[in-house]
């Protein structure tokens, strides 16, 4: 089951929501996949990264879990790992950001994909953001470096027990981060409304296909070390512990 629309019909199916002509939405997506938009967009943003959460908003609290359990060459080794960590399909539908959705979550939202945008979101007619081809890492307690990690953990929160309270057990870690392939923004406005978008070219082909005052319709396809957008979130005292 690794079309669009298996996994839309899943997903509706798991929601008991109404799906017809067209993508499942952001909110729906995070919902059935307990998935959370990271508060930034970068591409040194690690697996087992610690962010704090105010009720409202995620905040990385700028650690990482394996700060606390490694030293040396070992830490540097195992963040080589962790960089190298490898994607595979998430098997969520290819799924989308409307413009009421962008304004809920966040004017600064289209930056976790490197799209600038100058002016008001709220002044377009339309704005969405389609998110494909998202792929998934992870740590896991069957493969490295998620073996060492949580062999680590375990014994860290023995014997550094009062750094373990401060820092990570009541914050979370990132035990999954999700990536897109590449995605569409699709921009409708009125002429002479000052709204218009930028992109990062780094390791992104930008595709116009539709380019005009009032219209703008551009596909960006990532390569390299690309940056998350999402993120599975487990509390630290939830961590699995081995």
């Amino acid at each position: 089951m690794e079309n669009n629309q298996d996994l839309t019909d899943l997903l509706a199916l798991d929601l008991g929501i109404n799906i017809v002509n067209r993508r499942p939405y952001a909110k729906e997506v995070f919902k059935w996949q307990d998935m959370d938009l990271l508060p930034h967009s970068s591409a040194d943003t690690l697996l087992c990264e610690i962010f704090e959460w105010n009720g409202r908003n995620w905040r990385t609290t700028e650690n990482n879990l394996i700060g606390f359990l490694f030293s040396g060459d070992i830490l540097s080794t195992i963040k080589e790992q962790l960089i190298n960590t490898p994607k595979h399909p998430a098997l969520i539908p290819d799924f989308e950001f409307t413009k009421d959705s962008m304004v809920e979550y966040g004017l600064s939202l289209p930056s976790l994909f490197n799209i600038g945008v100058n002016g008001n979101i709220k002044n377009a007619t339309s704005f969405s953001v389609r998110v494909n081809g998202v792929t998934k890492s992870r740590v896991t307690n069957i493969d490295s470096p998620g073996i060492e990690i949580l062999k680590n953990y375990s014994l860290f929160t023995q014997s550094k027990s009062k750094t373990y309270r401060k820092n990570i057990k009541f914050n979370y870690l990132s035990t999954s981060l999700f990536y897109a392939e590449s995605v569409e923004i699709f921009l409708e406005k009125e002429s002479g409304v000052g709204l218009d978008v930028s992109f990062q070219t780094q390791n992104v082909e930008v595709e116009a296909k539709i380019d005009t005052d009032t219209k703008k319709h551009f596909v960006l396809k990532y390569s390299g070390n690309q940056a998350p957008f999402a993120a599975k979130f487990t509390k630290g005292k939830d961590f699995n512990i081995m």
